[in-house]
């Protein structure tokens, strides 16, 4: 299916999402992507239907394609401490209010409008797969996140990050059990430990 460019023609609109609210461990991550128009970006996607190759190089066409982007994260003492749906919420907005450019429409990826923002909002699930914007936001969230967990898990290799990206896999709850949660692990997340699986 092919992505919409625009949600409402003559708006200067804004793509946001984020990536990391299921997995047991990291940071959440948000992303805000404003598209040029002149600049086609060919291949742009939800994130989750890309490989990782294609991801990497849409990063790269993003960053230097879009008129403006951000990035931003909230770790796990604060995600404990306010909970992963707020914890997504906050991300988005401080990458809104990072951008320099002005803009009177935001694309919001799920069913949450974000809060304390003084401008229109349209909020739509699977939005990353319906506008491009939304889509280059996920991209960014996603690969800017799997970055951050390739480099804690030089810290915690028993973990597997590199594989799991903090998702509760079962080798990754399996670890859990064996050395206990770390500093980057959600405190507030219930782990359910395997009893009877086998790792294969």
């Amino acid at each position: 299916m092919k992505l919409r460019t625009y949600y409402k023609n003559k708006l200067y609109e804004v793509g946001c999402d984020e990536a990391g609210r299921g997995p047991l461990a990291g940071p959440v991550f948000a992303a805000a992507v404003i598209l040029d128009p002149s600049k086609r970006i060919k291949g742009l996607n939800d994130s989750k239907l890309l490989s990782e190759s294609d991801r990497t190089h849409l990063r790269y066409e993003i960053e230097q394609g879009a008129l403006e982007w951000a990035v931003c994260s909230i770790d796990v003492d604060e995600i404990d401490r306010i909970n992963i749906l707020n914890s997504s919420l906050k991300a988005m907005r401080e990458c809104l209010v990072s951008l320099k450019s002005s803009f009177n429409l935001v694309l919001v990826d799920g069913n949450r409008k974000i809060p304390y923002l003084e401008v229109e909002q349209v909020c739509m699930v699977k939005g990353d797969g319906r506008f491009q914007s939304i889509a280059a936001a996920s991209i960014l969230a996603k690969t800017y996140r799997d970055e951050y967990m390739f480099k804690i898990h030089e810290e915690f290799p028993c973990y597997f990050w590199n594989e799991n990206k903090g998702y509760p896999t079962l080798k990754h709850r399996q670890a859990i059990q064996e050395h206990g949660l770390c500093k980057y692990h959600r405190k507030t997340f219930h782990v359910k430990i395997p009893e009877n699986d086998v790792l294969l």
